[in-house]
């Protein structure tokens, strides 16, 4: 998946993480632009996300 802009980057990072599986996001700089570590801080809460 490829992250658009900041709200659908968001909304696919949500999708990804109730999918079962591994999901890949591209373009996760439009995330980081409006969401700053959002992956430390949902990581602290049970997701299982890297950045690659």
């Amino acid at each position: 998946m490829t992250s658009p802009d900041i709200r659908a980057g968001v909304s696919l990072l949500i999708a990804a993480l109730s999918a079962e599986g591994k999901s890949v996001i591209h373009n996760i700089e439009q995330i980081d632009r409006g969401y700053q570590n959002i992956d430390v801080r949902l990581n602290k809460l049970g997701a299982e996300i890297k950045r690659l």
